[in-house]
């Protein structure tokens, strides 16, 4: 197909690779700049003496979002990579070093509400029935509109579905409503925490969360989600697109009507331009204050999504007790959420998260060894330094202890730990968030940034601080959204 219009993309992450391949398939000339050596964002992976790490997400949820990107150019799921449900598809770890595993058969499911409470079978049945409707209304339709206009959400089916989304009912009420034990309740509120806001906070639409979790399932990309970003790039070279790494854009500005990309190899003039970097970096360090779509102001006022305390780790013997998905929830959920939203400062008696891939991908760790990716939640734009890092590592290796009865730490082989500073430094990440903007009821839909800039045209912007918001799902779908509309628009001005 004959190019229409040269254009620029900013940022690698999941968001731009899948706006570039958007753009390519329409026959656009598409330039990728990444200022990292690799490609993929948050979801880059690296391998050191023999273990093989992916850097950031490790839930594979939605599997109906990828399938649903990839049919557009002529693939299905399987010609990327193996897809294998995880059963359990994840362990709750609760005081006194009580299990609870969520089976990946619903009925089992059910069985397992039941035997904690009763009556607690036929309640998530009717929970369900509602989180199911909010998956297809949220998913299926709202989750795809590009937030630039509240026409958007006032036709007829959307109209009608108002109500039954409860946009402005809280999720933790809603929750409660349902469930009594408080093993339950955490179990169903942790899926929220992925959109940066305590459950208090969160609109009870987000039910939909529950709905791909256990409903749904939890599922691996065999080789780890690095085989996403293979996906999306092959996707993207078959339809022209060029990718160039190690190359951060320095400046953009505007001449002629022509965007100017500028990199310390190059200066390129281009038709239109995606930014999927960081939104506030791209505004305050890349443009000319006059083009900018928000002051410093308007992004001290949003409410973050949190940070993260990261832990790869290469362990010299396996360890017995471990599945590939565990959360440690053995402290208060409460105080760890209020030291994260409330009172922001490193927590007390943090919760923490472990994925264990070598639990089920064999490629991620050498025979009789371990790979462990440590994730620990905490508040944006906190002070990062070493021993901070190393008092939580001593805490959460002895916390591991006490639930598998190994010690650890003269086992591990490989350790590197990432946090705040790397975030920024990697990802220019706006007080080292790790997540993006916090999904609550004020920063939802159309109230988050816009993804068109207001004083250049044919400048739009992708991520996860735009719509629809934080997770691998919906940068799938926000790259879409972007490349879509930056199309209509330049077909309007042609």
């Amino acid at each position: 197909m004959q190019a229409i219009g040269k254009i620029a993309i900013i940022g690698s992450g999941i968001s731009g690779l899948s706006a570039a391949a958007t753009l390519g398939a329409i026959g656009h000339k598409v330039m990728v700049f990444e200022k990292n050596d690799q490609h993929g964002g948050r979801l880059r992976q690296f391998t050191e003496q023999g273990f093989t790490f992916d850097m950031g997400p490790s839930w594979y949820w939605m599997p109906d979002v990828f399938e649903k990107f990839y049919q557009k150019f002529g693939h299905t799921t399987s010609d990327f990579y193996n897809l294998k449900q995880l059963d359990p598809g994840f362990q709750v770890i609760y005081r006194n070093s009580e299990v609870l595993k969520v089976p990946a058969n619903w009925n089992s499911v059910l069985e397992l509400f039941e035997s904690i409470e009763k009556g607690a079978a036929h309640k998530l049945q009717k929970f369900m029935i509602g989180a199911e409707y909010k998956y297809r209304v949220g998913v299926g339709k709202l989750i795809y509109q590009p937030g630039l206009s509240v026409s958007e959400l006032l036709n007829r089916d959307t109209l009608k579905a108002l109500f039954n989304l409860q946009l402005f009912s809280s999720f933790s009420s809603h929750v409660r409503s349902y469930f009594k034990d408080e093993r339950l309740i955490s179990l169903m509120e942790f899926p929220v925490l992925f959109l940066g806001a305590k459950p208090e906070n969160t609109p009870a639409l987000y039910s939909l969360m529950n709905y791909a979790c256990l409903r749904q399932g939890t599922y691996y990309p065999m080789g780890g989600f690095k085989k996403v970003v293979d996906a999306l790039l092959l996707i993207g070279r078959q339809n022209g697109v060029e990718y160039h790494s190690s190359e951060p854009v320095s400046s953009i500005d505007s001449s002629n009507g022509l965007i100017s990309i500028v990199t310390d190899r190059r200066n390129v003039f281009v038709d239109a331009l995606i930014a999927s970097s960081d939104y506030h970096h791209t505004e305050s360090q890349l443009l000319n204050k006059r083009f900018r779509n928000y002051s410093n102001k308007f992004w001290e006022g949003r409410t973050f999504a949190p940070s993260a305390l990261l832990f790869y780790a290469g362990i010299g013997c396996k360890v017995d007790k471990l599945e590939h998905h565990n959360l440690f929830f053995d402290e208060d959920f409460a105080n760890h959420t209020n030291e994260i939203y409330g009172d922001p400062r490193w927590p007390e008696k943090p919760l923490f998260y472990i994925c264990c891939p070598s639990k089920t991908d064999p490629t991620t760790a050498p025979a009789g060894k371990e790979n462990i990716f440590i994730l620990m939640p905490i508040a944006a734009g906190l002070e990062d330094n070493d021993a901070t890092r190393q008092h939580y590592l001593t805490l959460i290796l002895q916390r591991l202890q006490k639930f598998t009865g190994t010690d650890l730490t003269d086992r591990i082989e490989y350790l590197k730990s990432y946090c705040l500073k790397d975030f920024v430094k990697d990802y220019n990440s706006y007080k080292g968030n790790a997540y993006g903007l916090a999904n609550t009821l004020a920063q939802t839909a159309n109230l988050r940034p816009k993804i068109r800039n207001r004083n250049l045209p044919n400048f739009y912007y992708a991520g996860q601080l735009t719509v629809p918001g934080p997770g691998v799902p919906p940068a799938i779908i926000s790259g879409q959204i972007a490349a879509v509309e930056l199309n209509k628009n330049l077909k309007r001005i042609q």
